[in-house]
């Protein structure tokens, strides 16, 4: 009679084991670049490896080539030395490989979080389907997220230059990566840090003249910046495929897209840095998990070039903040937590209905809305929560 009682806590223990994750994580990666290759549909793979043979070439890394691809590349130069190896490739090992290598570094920055193993697997359980979404795309924003969470880990973990190296990486590749500034309170030494990455940066910067020379890099930076001014002018559309974020839910909702940024990134910015006011809860480990979560939500919901692959960052902080709660099973915060589930995880693919999708959810960005919501909680949460008493440590 023991054995119906033991069988869903084998299955449970089975699913949460770090070795079944990392397989499901590489499942994903293989399938996805599989699926999109055998169909063709690997856009966005095509501008990555170019951006390196454009390097070799000293060709402009930014403008368009509808011969090779559709769109065009934005991210920066540094680019060019990550996908190397895999543009050396075959498209169809380089696909897989790519991708591959994303979801791992996702997993690596998972299980550095300082939390217990069975809480780092819940998180990364949570956000498998997300990640798909975003390795479907060959996003690099499933590494970058990696990257914020390796910040995070060696900030905590006193390793400051590795920190600086990770939001360094992140921020030459996609300027999202600046974000893991936002720790350097957290930092134990941050003379060490600030050095480490005053050293690191220009280092790093020009580091893709062994693929060109360094006139052709400095140009790049000056190509990549005006790219990404003319990408965000187009991004505040109301059909665009972007802006899912607080400002697009606005200007969508009220067919306004003269709306602009300014006042919101004004009034988010103010919100978010309202808790680094309690210097007295520094050195709890959850209120900087909540920073964390904070973080993470933050940079995708504010930002007009925020798409649905982009939202595996948001995903990370939605599902660290729901395993940190004191009283998960409190209903409100297991309502709004299944509403980030439906609504941002699983909206996109074909768990939910079409028509809901095309007629409510795509046209007035309301992918945000569930993150937005955990965003402005977890923002109450740090500025009235004694995290040193009322929420127990992860060390």
């Amino acid at each position: 009679m023991s054995l119906p009682s033991k069988a869903p806590n084998r299955f449970l223990a089975f699913i949460l084991d770090k070795k079944v994750i990392l397989g499901l994580y590489l499942i994903a990666a293989v399938v996805s670049a599989t699926k999109q290759y055998l169909h063709g549909t690997y856009n966005n793979y095509k501008i990555f490896k170019h951006v390196f043979w454009h390097s070799i070439d000293h060709l402009n890394l930014y403008t368009e080539n509808p011969v090779l691809y559709l769109d065009s590349n934005h991210y920066g130069p540094f680019f060019a030395l990550l996908i190397a190896p895999f543009a050396l490739l075959p498209d169809a090992f380089g696909t897989v490989l790519w991708n591959v290598c994303n979801a791992l570094v996702l997993y690596w920055g998972i299980y550095n979080l300082p939390i217990k193993q069975k809480q780092q697997s819940w998180v990364a359980i949570i956000c498998l389907h997300e990640a798909l979404t975003a390795l479907l795309s060959f996003q690099f924003n499933v590494a970058l997220t990696g990257l914020i969470l390796l910040a995070f880990s060696f900030i905590y973990k006193q390793q400051e230059v590795k920190a600086a190296a990770m939001i360094i990486i992140g921020f030459l590749v996609k300027l999202y990566g600046i974000v893991g500034l936002a720790f350097f309170f957290f930092a134990k030494n941050k003379t060490k840090f600030v050095i480490g990455g005053l050293i690191l940066l220009p280092v790093l910067t020009f580091l893709p003249a062994v693929l060109s020379d360094l006139s052709f890099v400095w140009s790049s930076h000056i190509d990549w910046k005006e790219s990404l001014v003319y990408k965000n002018s187009l991004n505040a559309s109301l059909v665009s495929m972007q802006d899912i974020s607080v400002m697009g839910m606005v200007r969508r909702i009220s067919g306004d897209a003269t709306i602009p940024n300014a006042p919101f990134l004004l009034g988010g910015l103010a919100l978010f840095a309202l808790p680094y006011l309690r210097v007295n809860q520094y050195k709890s480990t959850d209120f900087q998990l909540m920073m964390l979560s904070s973080v993470l939500i933050f940079t995708v919901i504010f930002s007009s070039g925020s798409e649905s692959p982009t939202y595996i960052i948001a995903m990370l902080g939605v599902a660290i903040w729901f395993i940190i709660q004191p009283d998960p099973k409190k209903w409100w915060v297991i309502a709004l937590f299944v509403f980030a589930m439906l609504l941002t995880s699983f909206s996109p693919s074909d768990l939910f209905p079409r028509y809901i999708r095309r007629t409510y959810i795509m046209p007035y960005s309301l992918k945000a809305l569930p993150c937005i919501l955990v965003w402005l909680t977890i923002v109450y949460q740090m500025l009235t929560v004694d995290f040193r008493k009322s929420i127990p440590t992860h060390d």
